[in-house]
């Protein structure tokens, strides 16, 4: 005899008792080997076809008949048996709930040979508990599992019989009704992303305010900078673009590029590139990439990740802000109006002239833009600079973000 007190993880209510797992149930395991995999046959369950809320057959592999005989010599899996991944995948605790053959293969088979009172269902209600322990406790190296011993000896608490029936079925209500909650809220997800990509078309359009006459049209902004820009070049500070191009209306008065219809009064066409001016990140990569929260600095990608973490280094970082940073081969893009460092030169930092567009309009209007990024290659130069696009005036950009931030802000707080 010894104490186990130390070992006991949380206090249980009067007539409920500590346990192990093999006190209560027969756990086993399928096979080790590797059969002969044959194109019909009986199912061979692994670990991989364990999944939250029961068996995967999308993926499963089949044994003749004759292996699936000799493997269920041992572990013979019967409706109500549950199945538990052991390796690799931790957990998914999957009920048998269908009459058909099959063989299991590296997981844990739990059988109510002799105990005919337990609830199966709280034991699968525990073991969904409990995986989250568990793989916090794996054996193994690179690929993680739990062995038929530590199943066997896991402590497990069980209430009285009547007790069991009343918490199973209080879970499986509840369980059903977060499924359903989560089903309802991936369709409000899938309906803000439409609602949120309609008023960026929208906004991009000319379509989202009202315009006003008064407005200094975008056009004249751009002579502006042709002509600056005209000046540098007679200076010698700065080469001609060969590849610049002046787009302008025809002599219907419409244009002809790749808008269907007229651009609203005041607005001109251009592209990004006049619009943004990109920076290699070659300075600013981060040499060190043991990051730590309580360091300063951000590292960042375009990527969904954003913060990738934080260093403490110094030197090189980035502080010419706002500027908005652009992932080069899959077009993805994040503002930034705080200092940081990159972790790769796989992006552009695309500084936003303000005398033609205000920061954040800029952000959305690369938002609104996609293009077909199938191939691995750099994006920026090449193509997505020469994107056309449709550029309001000024005083306009601004009612344009004053309604977008608005609108998002409603959104937000709907999702």
């Amino acid at each position: 005899m010894k104490c186990i007190e130390d070992e006991i993880p949380f206090e249980v209510p009067e007539g409920w008792a500590w346990c192990r797992l093999n006190s209560i149930v027969d756990v086993r395991d399928g096979t080790h080997d590797t059969p002969t995999y044959v194109d019909k046959g009986i199912p061979l369950i692994t670990s991989k076809n364990l999944v939250e809320g029961g068996i995967d057959y999308s993926n499963v592999k089949y044994i003749s008949e004759k292996d699936a005989i000799s493997i269920n010599e041992r572990s013979g899996v019967n409706i109500g048996d549950i199945l538990f991944a052991m390796i690799g995948t931790i957990g998914n605790p999957s009920m048998v709930t269908e009459d058909i053959l099959i063989s299991i293969k590296n997981v844990a088979l739990f059988k109510f040979t002799f105990s005919k009172n337990l609830s199966n269902y709280f034991v699968m209600y525990f073991l969904d508990y409990a995986q989250e322990d568990m793989k916090n406790k794996p054996s193994g190296g690179l690929q993680p599992f739990v062995s038929l011993n530590f199943l066997r000896t896991y402590l497990v608490p069980i209430p009285p019989v009547e007790e069991q029936q009343r918490i199973v079925s209080i879970l499986a209500d509840s369980i059903n009704k977060i499924r359903n909650i989560d089903v309802l809220k991936n369709e409000l997800t899938a309906s803000v992303k439409k609602a949120k990509s309609k008023i960026l078309d929208l906004a991009i359009r000319g379509k989202l305010v009202p315009q006003d006459p008064n407005d200094e049209p975008a056009s004249v902004l751009l002579e502006h900078i042709r002509a600056e820009k005209e000046e540098l070049i007679r200076q010698g500070k700065i080469k001609r673009d060969k590849k610049e191009s002046v787009i302008f209306k025809g002599d219907d008065n419409s244009y002809y590029e790749k808008y269907g219809e007229k651009l609203p009064s005041g607005w001109v066409v251009t592209n990004f590139e006049t619009l943004l001016l990109y920076e290699q990140p070659t300075n600013y990569i981060v040499k060190n990439t043991n990051y730590k929260t309580e360091y300063e600095t951000p590292v960042l990608t375009a990527g969904k990740s954003f913060i990738l973490g934080y260093t403490n280094e110094k030197e090189n970082i980035f502080s010419e802000l706002p500027v908005i940073i652009f992932d080069d081969f899959t077009t993805e893009s994040k503002f930034v109006d705080f200092q940081f460092k990159v972790k790769s030169s796989a992006m552009k930092i695309l500084h936003i002239n303000t005398n033609l567009v205000l920061p954040k309009f800029a952000f959305y209007l690369m938002q609104a833009t996609q293009i077909d990024h199938d191939n691995h290659q750099r994006y920026w130069i090449s193509t997505y600079s020469q994107e056309l696009l449709g550029l309001p005036p000024i005083n306009e950009q601004k009612r344009i973000l004053s309604a977008l931030e608005h609108y998002f802000s409603l959104i937000e707080m709907i999702s």
